[in-house]
């Protein structure tokens, strides 16, 4: 063979030496080209093995795609798999997404936010998006789940009232606060009360902090705060006289205690703040008008700013008094 012969046969082996080496190699000059050169690749996502084509990781403009089209420099081990320092936990996920454009998401939490993270760091926005729909959704869901906090003392309360932006209703209950017997209706109307308390959670959870007090002196109070203090109080209790002896008699003014807990909604989100919301929340209208047998009481607290104190006045039932004895009235 002549020598020209031979130098030509060097040079074809050459070529086709070249063409048939992997798209990318560890060279600068191969990394550079991408893996435009290839249909399928081989992936390996922290040990968890993948095998797609360049068309499924070009549909979005992402990390992944500018790792085909050679904008970023990808390593390649012996076998020929592309190595990504990433966790593969959630990596079939997110090819899926890029497959068909939509896939179900886990309803786990924790598991949701590691997906949301895998999806940021390959630039996936259309699984970023379907990620944070997910999340609010269940935000959502979670809010309209009823949270009563428990107080363990004064100390609490005060914190968590005055720091808190939206009004507040509290329902403070002690049935071991009593030396006296209650009256036969007493305990039904007692349930009744804390019932009425779920039924408000359940009504405006999410626009009033509902606080549920068993710690406190009263055996059933309602109080009503707005911008950190008590606007107004529903007193359910009282003391009567019976055959000789003292009853603690528990009354259910449902008509009144929802009142006053649509009435605090006016310093929803600090609305109503201000001498025009004060005014409105702090004064009676004409056509505003207490029940048959309650009384109202208000104290001043810090100079026109005033608590109104309901007490439902309570009486002694005709068959309640022993004979010869007088009806006692007291609030």
């Amino acid at each position: 063979m002549s020598a020209e012969a031979s130098v030509g046969s060097h040079a074809a082996d050459s070529a086709q030496s070249a063409v048939s080496q992997p798209a990318c190699l560890h060279t600068d000059e191969h990394r550079n080209q991408g893996l435009l050169g290839s249909k399928y690749i081989k992936l390996n996502v922290g040990g968890s093995l993948h095998y797609t084509t360049i068309q499924t990781l070009s549909k979005e403009d992402s990390l992944l795609r500018s790792m085909c089209n050679g904008e970023t420099d990808v390593t390649i081990d012996s076998e020929g798999w592309v190595v990504l320092d990433r966790s593969g936990r959630h990596f079939e996920l997110v090819l899926n997404f890029l497959r068909d454009g939509s896939v179900p998401l886990p309803e786990d939490h924790r598991e949701l936010d590691e997906v949301l993270k895998e999806a940021q760091y390959y630039r996936v926005q259309g699984l970023v998006q379907h990620c944070l729909s997910v999340m609010q959704k269940q935000k959502d869901v979670f809010e309209s789940v009823c949270r009563i906090p428990m107080i363990t003392s004064a100390k609490e309360e005060q914190r968590m009232i005055a720091t808190c932006r939206k009004p507040v209703v509290k329902l403070q209950n002690n049935r071991g606060n009593n030396k006296y017997s209650y009256t036969s209706n007493s305990d039904d109307n007692l349930l009744k009360n804390i019932e009425l308390f779920d039924k408000l959670v359940l009504r405006f959870n999410g626009r009033v902090l509902f606080v549920k007090d068993v710690l406190g002196d009263e055996i059933c109070c309602w109080s009503f705060y707005g911008e950190g203090r008590k606007i107004a109080e529903v007193c359910c209790t009282s003391i009567v006289y019976a055959t000789e002896k003292k009853q603690t008699k528990v009354e259910f003014p449902e008509a009144r205690i929802f009142e006053e807990t649509l009435n605090i909604l006016i310093y929803e989100n600090n609305r109503g703040s201000g001498p025009g919301g004060l005014h409105l929340l702090d004064s009676r209208g004409s056509g505003s008008s207490l029940g048959a047998g309650q009384s109202e009481e208000e104290g001043a607290v810090g100079g026109d700013r005033r608590v109104r104190r309901i007490h439902v006045r309570r009486h002694i039932m005709h068959d309640e008094r022993g004979h010869g004895q007088q009806t006692v009235y007291k609030d």
